[in-house]
């Protein structure tokens, strides 16, 4: 089964590379090295890519400019943002930011892109390959309404839609677990209930003692 994130990863110089490091035959049944006809995995998203992806608050996308260099751009946003609109769409509100528009430069010559999903906490990674199309808001505000985020403050220049590719999950090995806030609090909320319990118990027998004093 071939996973068609490492078939499109798996250059020339990419499989010269694992040759030279030794593990090249252990992706060669991935990779497309065995069977370049076989049948072809991870290019349509399923459940828990769909569950994964509703619940992050920003993401990392790659471009390419026309000189060759690459640019990798932060987009955050409220958990959710980043829809899933089939099993091989993915939509977001594209936000006004610093208005310098790189990625929006590159994608116009190059449509190619590569994202990557972090979830910190439980030190998990999804990576995706896709090709974008940016429609700005004035060309489609239905399109552009659908994607916004009610209650966001923040001014939708553009929607962006994102057909995926490809897409692998990353192994945990390396990521240092970081926390939101969010998190935090669902972590800390046992914590917190019996420090309240602590402090009202404190509290009653402060009274008891005033009382019999």
């Amino acid at each position: 089964m071939i996973n068609r994130f490492l078939q499109i990863a798996s250059t020339p110089s990419v499989r010269s590379a694992r040759e030279k490091q030794g593990s090249a035959a252990g992706y060669a049944r991935f990779d497309g090295t065995l069977d370049p006809d076989g049948p072809v995995a991870h290019d349509r998203l399923g459940a828990a890519e769909v569950e994964f992806i509703a619940r992050r608050d920003g993401f990392y996308i790659a471009s390419v400019s026309e000189t060759g260099w690459p640019y990798v751009q932060f987009r955050g946003g409220p958990p959710g943002f980043l829809r899933v609109l089939d099993d091989r769409t993915l939509g977001f509100a594209d936000f006004r930011g610093n208005r310098q528009y790189i990625t929006a430069g590159n994608v116009g010559q190059n449509d190619r892109v590569a994202l990557f999903l972090m979830d910190y906490a439980h030190r998990r990674r999804l990576k995706l390959f896709g090709r974008i199309a940016l429609v700005e808001a004035g060309d489609d505000p239905g399109l552009s309404a659908r994607l916004a985020v009610p209650g966001y403050a923040a001014r939708v220049e553009r929607a962006a839609l994102v057909t995926v590719e490809g897409f692998d999950w990353n192994c945990p090995q390396h990521i240092t677990p970081r926390f939101t806030e969010a998190e935090l609090a669902d972590v800390l909320a046992p914590l917190t209930r019996r420090l309240e319990e602590l402090r009202a118990e404190n509290d009653r027998l402060k009274s008891a003692l005033a009382e019999r004093a």
